[in-house]
């Protein structure tokens, strides 16, 4: 029997030979594929027999009205050990989403029970696990009762085990990465200030990470006059942390992503409404996005090169805060009027993706931020707004996107937008008024950009974190991209 262990954040898979004598002991709860159609599998006839006939009685019932990807549950089944069996809709034929989707069902269903899921010889069965790991995830660090750790344990049971545990191990590396990118911007401010968060992202040089924290000394020394004005009203020093993952055999220019990480924004002395502000604890997301990739690219061992680079500052009003009216000086030189102190985040991203152009000389660049309410306004929770001054590039990543099912839609740029931002005393202003708010916040980043940089920014504040569930994840944060910019990384940038 192959017995191996890949651990995902509190779940730990274990792959196992398929042993039918072996699920009538198992204790917790039974999972077992049935296809919309047709007969039992070996597998579920197996149950079926265990269970006296429940399992058979149960799929005629539901045979008319079943759907693929339904889970429909056996309590306490008579004859086995388990509390119960999930009978999960799920023919061989189905796509990497319907199979993903299945193993998610099976995760809300399960709670917090162990799991003997009995995948057989299905071809999609590491998509399946892809879909279990993704959508069994809660975020309980902060409350007093914690489920009992053996409760979360996976076992896989399948015909060849090692190659369902192959085949999901890199599922299973960006499913750590899009953990970390939830948990980060789950977590409240007062854990996450700039300098824990830069603690745990050092500690990603145990997975093979260079990591280099520049502090404000640094951050004034290169002129990154942008950036250290937003964050100069807060306790909390502003960093920027350089995160490099050097996978190629050769020493290419590395693809740069590069992520805001606002801890938490009141909108400086632009005070936010009251009602809703403590959701901008989420206002780093753009930077939990790069950190979880980066950890999904060092776990699954990429063969290429990414640098990851964020901006960690936070937003607070103070005597020694930012006012509106101010004019600030960017690493590039040039002057910005500050019109508005809650336009805070392209001020951070500008220094630190000029930054990086300068020392990376990168192949191209991918810029993310909860950067815009006007994004929510006219793409939902349901789509990150897609910005590029280069089309290959960018279809590259719409096509990464689609694929992980990760919802992108590309918006315009254009020289009209970039006029909105023109300014009286200084070279440009942050804000470019109400009209196409997330056009001229993403022309104004444009505006960075050297010649010759492919670059993408992604506005991800209608999609990082979400008042509802979504197929793959609880209400909350969702670590949405973390999946896509892994799978364009493996496309266009991977031997």
């Amino acid at each position: 029997m192959h017995m191996e262990s890949v651990v995902v954040e509190v779940l730990k898979f274990t792959f196992v030979e398929t042993d039918l004598d072996a699920i009538a002991t198992a204790e917790g709860r039974v999972a077992v594929l049935v296809p919309v159609e047709g007969n039992l599998g070996q597998e579920a006839r197996r149950v079926n027999r265990l269970s006296k006939g429940a399992v058979a009685r149960m799929h005629e019932a539901k045979a008319e009205t079943a759907k693929l990807g339904d889970v429909v549950t056996l309590e306490w089944p008579a004859g086995m050990a388990a509390k119960a069996v999930d009978i999960v809709y799920l023919p061989r034929q189905c796509s990497v989403e319907d199979a993903r989707k299945a193993g998610a069902a099976l995760a809300k269903r399960r709670g917090a029970s162990e799991l003997l899921a009995m995948l057989g010889n299905h071809p999609k069965a590491a998509e399946i696990v892809a879909g279990l790991a993704l959508r069994d995830y809660g975020f309980d660090q902060h409350k007093s009762a914690e489920a009992a750790e053996d409760a979360r344990a996976v076992t896989v049971m399948a015909s060849k085990p090692a190659e369902v545990e192959t085949a999901a191990a890199p599922l299973l590396a960006v499913a750590e990465g899009v953990f970390f990118t939830r948990d980060l911007v789950n977590e409240p401010a007062n854990v996450l200030t700039t300098t824990e968060f830069a603690d745990r992202l050092v500690a990603l040089k145990s997975y093979g990470v260079d990591v280099e924290v520049l502090e404000e000394e640094k951050l004034q020394e290169l002129g990154m006059g942008a950036l250290l004005s937003v964050g100069q009203g807060s306790v909390s020093p502003s960093k920027v942390v350089v995160m490099q993952w050097t996978g190629a055999e050769d020493k290419s220019a590395p693809l740069a992503l590069v992520g805001k990480g606002v801890v938490f924004d009141t909108g400086g002395i632009s005070l936010k409404p009251a009602a809703g502000m403590e959701e901008m604890t989420m206002d780093m997301g753009g930077a939990g996005v790069v950190a979880g990739a980066m950890k999904a690219l060092a776990l699954r061992k990429a063969k290429a090169n990414v640098v990851g680079l964020v901006g960690l500052v936070e937003n607070m009003p103070s005597g020694n805060a930012t006012r509106p009216g101010d004019v600030v000086t960017s690493m590039k030189g040039d002057t910005i009027e500050v019109i508005n102190t809650d336009a805070e985040g392209r001020l951070v991203l500008c220094d630190v993706m000029h930054y990086a152009q300068e020392r990376f000389q990168p192949v191209g660049m991918v810029d993310l931020a909860t950067l815009t309410g006007a994004v929510i306004i006219g793409l939902g929770h349901h789509n990150a707004g897609v910005f590029s001054n280069d089309d290959a590039f960018c279809n590259g990543f719409l096509k990464a996107a689609d694929a992980e099912k990760e919802g992108a839609w590309r918006l315009p740029l254009g020289k009209a937008y970039a006029d909105q931002l023109k300014s009286r005393i200084a070279d440009l202003k942050n804000v470019g008024g109400r009209p196409a708010g997330s056009i001229t916040a993403a022309e104004f980043l444009h505006r960075f950009v050297q010649d010759g940089t492919p670059w993408i920014h992604l506005d991800i504040a209608g999609v990082a974190s979400v008042s509802g569930e979504t197929a793959m994840a609880p209400k909350g944060a969702t670590g949405w991209g973390v999946m896509a910019l892994s799978r364009m990384v493996a496309d266009k940038f991977e031997a």
